[in-house]
């Protein structure tokens, strides 16, 4: 009873929810966005500042690193800030970096540019959650989180094909400076429109579990993104050294009468499960998105741009896809969409396992990429909306620094498991061939390791779509309606 009238008292108060969402998905999306920009500036990257493809990696690993440790941060930092404070600080920050990395002059300061944007987005994307959980009743969260996840998929999707024409035609730096004004005006936007949604409760700053998370987090993401690396200590140490400091975490969170991270949205089942399909499609998607750009230049030959083009549509589709699976969500439950949709993504990656070839047309990858976008437009939207409609409202802060922790873990976790899983499979193949220097035989080696990559995701994905079975269906209309009553 209690937790109906908390959700009602929040549902009560009248919010200009179309401004507000406006200013909050063109700040996610300039985010996002930048989250893949640079993919297609590594090459020339490496060689205006003389480095190798280990350091160039750090672009991005450190971008994922530092988002794994600003998002646990975010729930102490929403219940301490006003929601518009969050914003406009998280924007400048952003901004800043943005400004740092367009005008560095070495490696090292473009480093610390993509790191200052990383810790922007890390506190931005789970106040936009938090926002939108808050300001839309929850009849109407499901469109809502289906709106802000078309942001979540198709930025990235666009940001290869966006860098690849930016590179070709002018050089990396206009690949922030073009950034930079979108920033300006979703600050202005911000500063107009965000409104204070979230009740404060000023819990005391434990810097013990801060120092905690960092370590348990963002070590256990240094580790895997080292996975393939002929160094074993660079990926064990730091993965048990993050595993003690998260044990310690988490019971720490658990007899701590105002903790910073909250454990107990894990008491629910279908958040719990929520959680694990999240990870799941996190881990496939994020992979797909580095290991078939991969394929297409290093087996097929195409160029960067060209390949970065034909990933386009399935980012679109993807962004159609969003929104409507929200809007059916609201309608249908989960179930409907959730059980298809990890369907779908299993009968993809069977045929992508079987049909990668030299031979293999375009259209072809073109399709089958589409239809593993669709799938994922199918399962985000419901699985994130149900897990966190479980929650009472004074858990979503931290309910989504879970999920959105979680998706970064996993996105990072994904890329280095499968793409060492590709590595290995044409070490093997080459071993075998007996000619690995021969260009023939690098580009077969290669088409090998992508379907033995893929192999596993069906796997992996099989055992999803087992556990979607177990989703309680209409979770959001029944307890809609009983909130209504």
């Amino acid at each position: 009873m209690e937790e109906r009238l908390e959700e009602s008292n929040y549902q009560q108060r009248n919010y200009n929810v179309v401004p507000i969402t406006i200013a909050l998905i063109m700040a996610g999306f300039l985010c996002m966005l930048n989250e893949t920009l640079l993919n297609m500036a590594l090459k020339n990257l490496m060689v205006q500042f003389s480095i190798s493809a280990n350091t160039v990696q750090w672009l991005s690993t450190g971008y994922m690193l530092i988002m794994g440790i600003a998002i646990p941060v975010s729930a102490l930092l929403i219940q301490s800030f006003t929601t518009r404070q969050l914003f406009l600080t998280s924007v400048t920050i952003f901004l800043v970096g943005t400004v740092i990395s367009g005008f560095s002059t070495a490696f090292s300061i473009l480093l610390v540019g993509r790191l200052i944007q990383a810790i922007g987005t890390g506190i931005l994307i789970p106040n936009i959650v938090n926002t939108l959980l808050i300001i839309n009743p929850i009849e109407k969260r499901g469109k809502a989180l289906g709106i802000f996840n078309l942001v979540m998929f198709c930025a990235p999707a666009i940001g290869p094909t966006l860098s690849g024409l930016i590179i070709q035609s002018l050089n990396w730096r206009w690949l922030f400076f073009i950034i930079l004004p979108f920033s300006v005006i979703s600050l202005a936007l911000g500063y107009k429109f965000i409104e204070n949604v979230t009740e404060l409760t000023k819990p005391p700053i434990d810097f013990l579990s801060i120092v905690l998370s960092t370590i348990g987090f963002g070590g256990f993401i240094y580790g895997v993104s080292n996975i393939g690396s002929s160094y074993t200590y660079l990926i064990a140490a730091p993965i048990i050294i993050s595993c003690i400091a998260l044990a310690i975490f988490v019971l720490r969170q658990l007899h701590m009468s105002q903790p910073m991270l909250d454990m107990h949205p894990f008491k629910e089942s279908m958040f719990s499960l929520g959680c694990i399909l999240m990870i799941i499609m996190h881990m496939i998607n994020f992979a797909t998105m580095l290991i078939l750009p991969m394929f297409l230049e290093g087996a097929l030959g195409l160029s960067a741009f060209t390949a970065g083009l034909l990933m386009l549509p399935g980012g679109f589709i993807n962004g159609i896809i969003s929104p409507i699976s929200g809007h059916l969500y609201d309608k249908f439950g989960p179930k409907a969409l959730i059980i298809p949709g990890y369907a779908i993504s299993t009968i993809t990656f069977f045929l992508l396992s079987r049909f990668v070839s030299m031979s293999i047309t375009i259209p072809v990858i073109i399709v089958l990429h589409c239809l593993s976008l669709v799938a994922v437009g199918l399962i985000n939207t419901p699985v994130q909306t149900n897990s966190l409609n479980q929650l009472s409202p004074k858990y979503y802060p931290h309910g989504t620094a879970i999920m959105n922790t979680l998706q970064q873990i996993a996105g990072a976790f994904g890329t280095s498991l499968f793409v060492a899983i590709m590595s290995a499979s044409q070490k093997k193949y080459l071993f075998a061939a007996g000619n690995p220097s021969n260009a023939k035989s690098q580009a077969l080696s290669l088409v090998f390791g992508v379907k033995h990559a893929f192999t596993i995701e069906t796997f992996v994905l099989v055992i999803a779509l087992i556990l979607s079975l177990f989703i309680a269906n209409n979770a959001i209309n029944k307890k809609s309606k009983s909130i209504k009553a």
